[in-house]
């Protein structure tokens, strides 16, 4: 049953890739297809604002809740609800990253359609009351059908998810994803065609150029170093004006004047970037008034055009997001990674070298994927995929690899898992950290432990001894705050003792404890504290510091063993 519904998922999938593709491409030729000459583009100062307010206004008024940054918000989903997905996101990123895209915002399409075909298979595996983790695993299968929906790139939407969303998957659950895949695919195949994403004319591969594959890959890390720390200290910049008109009106503004300056900002940048990969640099320049200049002038100034276009392309990003955009970053990663390579290679060319600046153009896109996500094999098979360029398979691999390792010399976390990890809630492929990321303190409380207060007298104390089937009492003020905790031991020799119950007080045996727990804290976290103190119960406190319960070892590994069948059972 399960490999039927990952094929319905992959059909689902695969239409959803095919619609948002084909609303993209009327919104631009309704918009652009007429530009003729210079003048027309000062239009791009005003179609992304547009845009961006359309798909503000749905996401507020319409759908009412926040969709943006789709791959990490599948992560979200996998790690802290139990993969369940909102039924409306199975269309709501639709509309939304379409006209975003469509009228010039400078995001990708590829986020959005992940977290769709994740939504899609969520839902799936929910209305057939499926388990965990076959839930999961159609989860899975809606991502990965959505990449090769989009690209016509099965095996790199198989790589995509097991690289970058999920966890200790078995082999019997890849299975699905395969046939997933395949079949979005083949719709692709069938409405789009057969022809690759990014038609190209490439050189053959020559063996003398792999210390410039080499040296390549070193600048993609670094390229990769850039845009997930610009990009998301830009955008935390911006999420920090509340008012979201003014942060509109200030990103639409912003956004509009790059665009202008810079044409190949405009949207995805698919176009340009198939003109540097067919050696077209007047073409992926785009109109604009600096055409005659730069084709004109000094050398020199076509690379720096293209650096500028390189550098601002995380600026144009995270004012598309910001501004209320709907998009994600893999296609910009593309697009930026091929403006890289073209980059490096002129530059090497104005210096008396001869390097085929298409051929780096193509093998920087991998580069750059392969470090700001950190999945280098998704990177190198999917540019293969999406260029046909199996020819340079050995310098793709080359770049991809240096790329990747430059980057986790500054950088473990991904552009889509950076903020995540932060919060505790990255599911690794370590099976124990990823089981334990799955708990939730909140849920793991016991509560039936009898308070005393700190001026409560002995025979008080007894009397909540005689109540309770526990061998410990928090101690608490009369604002419910923690003071200590009365262990039952201490007490044995005297609890009897009836002279005393009414001389001695609680505070006369209460002890510090170790160490407390916020309810909201991550359960790694507390292990470590379990483990530093040697206690086997630690109390819990809310945000103002009040008690609420404590938290025993026994139930972490009893929940523990329940969420580890969860996970693996099939």
């Amino acid at each position: 049953m399960l490999l039927i519904l990952a094929m319905l998922v992959g059909l689902g999938s695969g239409l959803a890739a095919v619609i948002l593709k084909h609303l993209i491409h009327f919104f631009q030729w309704i918009l652009t297809g007429w530009f003729n000459t210079a003048s027309d583009s000062f239009l791009f100062f005003l179609y992304p604002g547009v845009g961006m307010l359309a798909a503000l206004l749905m996401v507020k008024y319409l759908i009412k809740d926040n969709i943006g940054h789709g791959v990490t918000k599948v992560l979200l989903a996998v790690s802290r609800n139990e993969s369940r997905i909102k039924k409306h996101n199975v269309w709501s990123s639709l509309p939304t990253s379409a006209v975003t895209i469509g009228f010039g915002g400078s995001v990708g399409a590829e986020a959005p359609i992940v977290y769709t075909g994740a939504a899609i298979g969520s839902n799936v595996a929910k209305f057939f009351g499926l388990s965990y983790r076959q839930m999961t695993i159609l989860l899975g299968c809606g991502a990965a059908g959505a990449v090769s929906g989009i690209f016509a790139a099965p095996l790199a939407g198989v790589l995509f998810t097991l690289e970058i969303l999920l966890f200790n998957i078995s082999m019997s659950s890849i299975l699905p994803f395969v046939i997933s895949s395949i079949t979005a695919t083949v719709v692709a195949y069938a409405f789009l065609g057969p022809d690759v994403a990014f038609a190209n004319t490439l050189s053959p591969f020559v063996f003398g150029n792999i210390p410039y594959y080499l040296l390549l890959g070193v600048v993609c890390g670094f390229g990769s170093l850039y845009f997930i720390r610009v990009t998301l200290a830009v955008e935390d910049r911006l999420r920090g004006i509340e008012n979201i008109y003014l942060r509109w009106g200030l990103a639409a503004i912003g956004l509009g004047l790059l665009i202008f300056l810079f044409p190949p900002l405009y949207g995805e940048g698919y176009g340009s970037l198939t003109n540097l990969l067919n050696g077209d640099v007047k073409g992926a320049i785009g109109t604009t008034f600096l055409s005659d200049v730069l084709t004109r002038s000094n050398p020199w100034l076509m690379p720096l055009f293209f650096l500028m276009v390189f550098l601002f392309k995380v600026f144009s990003m995270s004012l598309t997001n910001a501004g209320g955009g709907v998009g994600g970053t893999f296609g910009p990663t593309l697009f930026m990674g091929g403006v890289l390579g073209f980059v490096v290679a002129r530059l090497f060319n104005l210096c008396g070298f001869s390097l085929p600046e298409t051929n780096f153009a193509l093998v920087a896109m991998a580069g750059l994927m392969s470090g700001v996500m950190q999945a280098p094999l998704t990177a190198i098979f999917l540019i293969a995929e999406i260029t046909g360029g199996y020819d340079l398979l050995m310098p793709l691999i080359i770049t991809s690899a240096v790329s990747f390792a430059t980057i986790r010399l500054f950088e473990s976390y991904s552009i889509y898992t950076k903020r995540i990890a932060n919060q505790g809630d990255l599911l690794t492929h370590d099976s124990d950290k990823a089981v334990l990321t799955l708990l939730n303190t909140a849920n793991l409380v016991e509560r039936d432990f009898k308070k005393v207060k700190v001026g409560d007298n002995l025979g008080t104390l007894v009397k909540a001894i005689s109540n309770s089937r526990r061998n410990l009492f928090p101690v608490v003020n009369d604002l419910g705050e923690l003071q200590g905790v009365v262990y039952l031991d201490d007490l044995r020799q005297i609890m009897f003792n009836r002279d005393m119950y009414s001389t001695s007080y609680v505070y006369n045996f209460m002890k510090p404890f170790p160490e407390t727990v916020q309810v909201d804290e991550k359960m790694e976290s507390v292990m470590k504290k379990f483990e530093v103190t040697d206690a086997w119960n630690l109390p819990v406190l809310d945000s103002n510091g009040c008690y609420i319960g404590f938290v025993s070892k026994s139930k972490i590994f009893s929940a523990y063993r329940e969420r580890l069948q969860q996970v693996s059972q099939e």
